[in-house]
């Protein structure tokens, strides 16, 4: 990856180190509806690593290969195609904030597993940007009902400094887990760590545990 902000890269490395932000009170039943340690905020931050890749929906694809029977590979109009859904999430940044009733429009990733068939050994998920960026799932995280890959966001289309013009929403993971720019789903027998999972982040970043760092 190049172009990316080596700055911020070694300031979130730093904060892994030493555990920033975490408050020592996990709430694993989720009797809260915010995670421990997280902030409420009206707006949408904008998160990157200094590179907001410009991907026109007329050159926009997206392939989907790896462990699978059927590999795919999808322009707009065939993503446009799929059955369409709204869903309406929280979302949780490890910087700290949240946002509460995000409305999704998009195509469920229920779908786009149906449409490629993974194999029997794929227990994991890999996502890849445009940007270079990458991070990991397991299967099961990346199947779960309110996971989708998005194109409008609160019934307007995704801007480019969200990751439009598509991006995969992952709700009850951290938010690093949802790629912006999406250009490339990998299934995957083995497990492959991301962009910041190899940086110091964990593997799995579930908020109601502080899954920050690990």
């Amino acid at each position: 990856m190049s172009g990316f902000n080596e700055k911020l890269t070694r300031t979130k490395q730093a904060w892994a180190r030493a555990g920033r932000l975490l408050t020592g009170k996990p709430d694993p039943d989720h009797a809260m509806r915010l995670p421990p340690g997280q902030r409420l905020v009206g707006n949408w931050p904008v998160l990157d690593l200094g590179v907001q890749p410009h991907v026109p929906v007329a050159d926009w694809w997206l392939t989907i290969d790896g462990a699978v029977s059927c590999p795919q590979e999808l322009d707009w109009a065939a993503f446009m195609a799929l059955p369409q859904v709204e869903d309406v999430s929280d979302i949780h940044c490890v910087t700290q904030w949240s946002r509460y009733d995000n409305r999704w429009q998009g195509v469920r990733t229920s779908n786009l597993i149906a449409l490629a068939k993974p194999l029997p050994e794929a227990a994991h998920v890999i996502l890849h940007a445009h940007d270079g960026y990458t991070t990991n799932l397991t299967l099961a995280h990346f199947a779960e009902e309110d996971c989708l890959l998005a194109h409008s966001h609160d019934g307007e289309p995704l801007t480019r400094e969200h990751g439009g013009p598509a991006r995969l929403v992952i709700p009850r993971w951290y938010f690093w887990k949802s790629a912006k720019w999406i250009k490339r789903i990998e299934f995957s027998a083995v497990d492959k760590r991301g962009f910041w999972e190899v940086r110091g982040y964990h593997n799995v970043g579930d908020p109601w545990l502080e899954q920050r760092y690990g």
